[in-house]
């Protein structure tokens, strides 16, 4: 088995991670940043995004793994001072995991091109400045008009992140669709949209066309240029992440931790 490293710029975790690598080459694990079948990565959850992207061409082989600089993240199972228990589940490692739905995204440009991308929590269409104008379809059909400050579109595990304060639901990563929630939507005599988020099933598409090319197209750590935008496609994703399960946090009790903590 072949481990790979991934870390923010933090001198904390540029130590731990010197720390594992030592603690792996120990007991024998070969280490491995370019085609490895572990990808561990040390910081917070935005590292592991990175992680995520940084290796999005073998997600299909790779299964990741979170250790925390910090507190426990959203995505992250282990804490820095846990290295010989993590060194331990690694040498025991026979390919358990646990996989959660993505989404992709499909920009389409007025000349006919088309870009692909997947997100593992979510994309956001925005207007930087003044009001996003856009024609939201479901189903196919034209389902309502959009005014506001934008649109979100997220997995299930990203529905505890943007979307959640946009009023959405947090959802089950064992259901795979894909949520849009509102943010900031026009609603008066005059224009009006539905006002609450929705749910979307795999095989589904969620279509967005705005009136303007000057909009904002963001998903997780990364930017699409807008210039000559027609629409943007969502859908549950056909390729899903992969995380090991040697330790995996419920999601329920992940949830707990990251926004209710201790009940007396």
């Amino acid at each position: 088995m072949r481990i790979g490293i991934y870390q923010n710029d933090g001198p904390i975790s540029h130590k731990v991670a010197d720390e594992l690598a030592l603690a792996l080459r120990q007991h024998g694990i070969a280490l491995d940043n370019k085609t490895p079948d572990v990808v561990i990565s040390v910081g917070g959850d935005g590292t592991l995004l990175g992680a995520f992207r940084h290796y999005i061409n073998q997600i299909h082989t790779i299964r990741f793994v979170g250790l925390h600089t910090g507190h426990l993240g959203f995505y992250t199972d282990w804490l820095s001072d846990e290295i010989p228990a993590l060194v331990a589940a690694l040498v025991h490692d026979n390919g358990q995991s646990v996989d959660y739905p993505l989404l992709s995204l499909t920009v389409e440009y007025d000349n006919g091109k088309r870009q692909e991308h997947l997100a593992l929590n979510e994309a956001v269409v925005k207007q930087p400045m003044g009001t996003l104008v856009a024609d939201i379809y479901l189903g196919g059909e034209l389902f309502e008009r959009f005014r506001g400050d934008g649109v979100s579109v997220s997995t299930p595990t990203g529905s505890t992140a943007y979307n959640k304060s946009n009023g959405g639901a947090v959802l089950h990563p064992n259901l795979s669709a894909i949520q849009m929630s509102e943010i900031s939507s026009l609603n008066n005599r005059v224009f009006r949209t539905l006002g609450s988020p929705l749910i979307v099933p795999k095989g589904e598409e969620i279509i967005i066309e705005p009136a303007h090319s000057n909009f904002a197209l963001m998903f997780d750590q990364g930017m699409i240029a807008t210039n000559h935008v027609k629409r943007v496609r969502f859908k549950v994703a056909e390729q899903r992440v992969h995380f090991a399960e040697y330790r995996h946090v419920n999601f329920w009790r992940r949830v707990h931790n990251s926004f209710i903590n201790d009940i007396e």
